[in-house]
């Protein structure tokens, strides 16, 4: 088993690609006898008529004797009943294998979503969201066809194809081998037919991937505004114009392979029964006498034209499965990859009840995954040149229940420091724990009670405010869902709009303003009731007024739990119980407000740069005014809201 990381994940080769498309059937044996049942059932019936056929002829109409009526009324009887009987297993054929086809897309489906759930966060930050959609729907959907129909088809086939050969040969083996004297070069150039196939295949997938990227991109609300914004819709016309053209040409290519050989098969076998004709005149005594009957003849050209359709579908089936072992191929690289974050065996539960939410980072170094490219360029990253770290031998320790503020300027490590408590991203060197646990021993779902996080960009589900506020508490009662939005000061909001919480959001929120968003995140993680919350940067994209019911907001949260604040804006992390500064990825101070500002280090060169001083005040959302790091004074609370 060969193993590789990327920055996607690690991959693991699995079984050969043949045997892994087989396994998806396992679960339906049972189905796959019946379905290999009524199969064989109906390929024997099928036989059966060309014989009737040759005893119609032989022995019921030129009879030695004379016609035969009675026998040709049985025969005509026993043909009417056979094709009345294998109609009937084949509409019960079609439901099985119907049924039986759609079962193992919906468990690969299935299968595929969730691995992708489960797949750490650096996946989702080096794939494009819209290649990841079109592994999941056009991939799969691309091979629905063959799970469907090819598996009963090629059984089908392949029975009438062998039963019709070996009755063919029983009839005469002269006439037989004038019909397959060409099939093995039709085999050969099959396969290098296939071959082209599913290159021409992956390339498809692969600018239908690119198509999806583009429209993702480019038809999502955040990406019409930005076109818009900057007059780029002719561009973005244009890419998807270019992209679409590629793959409306694959799209030929790929249909177009292999239609001429097609054409030479079909040929062959239209022209055949001519020659057949042809040698079964040769074939006879030196007296002229025919060693064939004439019911012989018509059996064995009736057989040759039941084998033409079963023996074209083979070869076009061969040629759909070489395509649609490109596309498992690239559903099978998905799963694959082996998420970088997972619950280690024996992991332990934290209990949120008993959780005391103390976190320490302690000699901690971090750098994100290398991005494919570089693994490509740069094999030996470490050797060839010196690594980026996002953090270096960082230790801090925060006590449960305290307001820990993180500043330091853009780059400096503060985002990188809250995706490892709540195991975003490992660790490289050193260890993040969680009273007293390594987080990493710890299982990731107890980790997602425990820890709560609201960030600058704040999604929400085009769905109702309510159902957004759900997804962190399913089981919330309406009056637990108001009495979060009270805490988050954006119940009276909420009420305000005519459908109240049955109010749908709009992509992204964008029915909604930016504080408003924030807050109805904020109301979210109160359900949640985590034991510690984690705030990255949840403010410093609002304006004064929106900042101070957010904050207003973010005081009751943060009430009684252990709290980690990432901002840029000092403003709201004056009153913390410690502050640590940070740049380039290491901590290099750490204390109160006022200590950092005596110590005259980077934090209070960060506070003169944003408030010139000390000259400009800096306002907390609960009214405190700071000057130079001293109070002035304690201002009532206005009600903005």
């Amino acid at each position: 088993m060969v193993t590789t990381t990327t920055a996607a994940g690690t991959t693991t080769d699995g079984p050969p690609l043949g045997r892994r498309v087989v396994a998806l059937f396992a679960p339906y044996r049972a189905r796959l006898v019946l379905i290999a049942l009524a199969i064989l059932v109906t390929a024997a019936l099928g036989i059966a008529n060309p014989f009737l056929t040759q005893a119609v002829f032989d022995d019921a109409l030129f009879a030695p004797d004379g016609p035969r009526l009675g026998l040709l009324g049985v025969l005509v009887a026993a043909m009417v009943v056979i094709a009345l009987v294998s109609g009937l297993i084949g509409v019960g054929q079609t439901y099985l294998t119907t049924v039986l086809g759609n079962r193992v897309m919906q468990g690969l489906r299935d299968r595929l979503f969730a691995h992708l759930q489960r797949m750490h966060l650096g996946f989702f930050t080096s794939t494009k969201t819209g290649v990841i959609q079109s592994r999941l729907d056009n991939d799969v959907a691309g091979v629905q066809s063959v799970v469907t129909e090819t598996a009963s088809s090629i059984l089908g086939n392949v029975v009438t194809v062998v039963a019709s050969v070996a009755a063919m040969l029983a009839l005469s083996w002269q006439l037989s081998l004038v019909a397959f004297v060409l099939m093995p070069v039709f085999i050969v150039l099959q396969i290098r037919v296939g071959r082209v196939r599913r290159r021409v295949a992956a390339s498809t997938q692969a600018s239908l991937s690119d198509m999806s990227a583009i429209t993702q991109e480019s038809l999502s609300v955040s990406g019409v505004l930005l076109a818009k914004v900057f007059g780029r819709q002719d561009h973005e016309i244009e890419r998807y114009r270019a992209e679409n053209a590629r793959q409306t040409d694959l799209q030929v290519r790929q249909t177009m392979t292999g239609q001429s050989f097609f054409a030479v098969v079909q040929a062959f076998f239209a022209i055949t029964p001519a020659a057949v004709y042809l040698v079964a005149g040769y074939v006879g005594t030196g007296s002229g006498t025919a060693l064939l009957s004439a019911g012989t003849l018509v059996a064995f050209t009736t057989l040759q034209s039941r084998l033409l359709f079963p023996a074209v579908q083979l070869l076009r089936v061969s040629l759909d499965v070489q395509t649609s072992l490109a596309l498992f191929q690239r559903i099978f690289a998905y799963l694959d990859l082996v998420p970088a974050v997972t619950d280690p065996p024996g992991a332990r539960t934290l209990d949120k009840e008993h959780a005391r939410g103390s976190v320490e980072f302690r000699d901690v170094w971090f750098r994100y995954p290398a991005s494919e490219e570089d693994e490509v360029t740069d094999p030996e990253p470490e050797v060839e040149r010196e690594p980026t770290w996002a953090l270096q031998d960082l230790s801090l320790l925060i006590e449960p229940g305290q307001l820990a503020a993180v500043v330091g300027p853009s780059g400096a490590g503060k985002t990188s420091l809250s995706y490892l408590v709540p195991r975003l991203y490992d660790v490289d060197r050193g260890a993040v724990s969680l009273d007293g646990i390594d987080v990493r021993d710890l299982t990731l779902a107890s980790l997602a009670q425990v820890i709560g996080m609201v960030t600058q960009d704040t999604y929400l589900f085009h769905a109702t405010i309510a159902e957004n506020l759900r997804y962190a508490a399913p089981d919330a009662t309406d009056a637990e869902l108001e009495a979060a939005a009270r805490a988050a000061n954006i119940h009276d909001r909420i009420v305000g709009f005519e459908a109240g919480y049955d109010t749908v959001v709009g992509e992204r929120g964008y029915r909604l303003s930016g504080g408003e968003k924030q807050r109805l995140a904020i109301a979210r993680v109160i359900l949640a009731n985590p034991r510690v919350l984690i705030l990255d940067e949840a403010t410093s994209a609002l304006d004064t007024v929106s900042e101070r019911l957010v904050q207003h907001a973010l005081e009751t949260v943060m009430s009684g739990r252990t709290t980690i604040a990432i901002a840029h804006r000092l403003s709201t992390v004056l009153a913390a119980d410690v502050i640590f500064a940070m740049d380039g990825g290491r901590l290099v101070e750490h204390g109160t407000h006022a200590e950092l500002l005596a110590r005259g280090g980077l934090y209070a060169k960060l506070y003169a740069e944003q408030f010139g001083g000390g000259q400009v005040e800096a306002r907390c959302a609960d009214g405190v005014r700071f000057r130079d790091g001293a109070v002035l004074r304690q201002e009532p609370e206005t009600d903005v809201a």
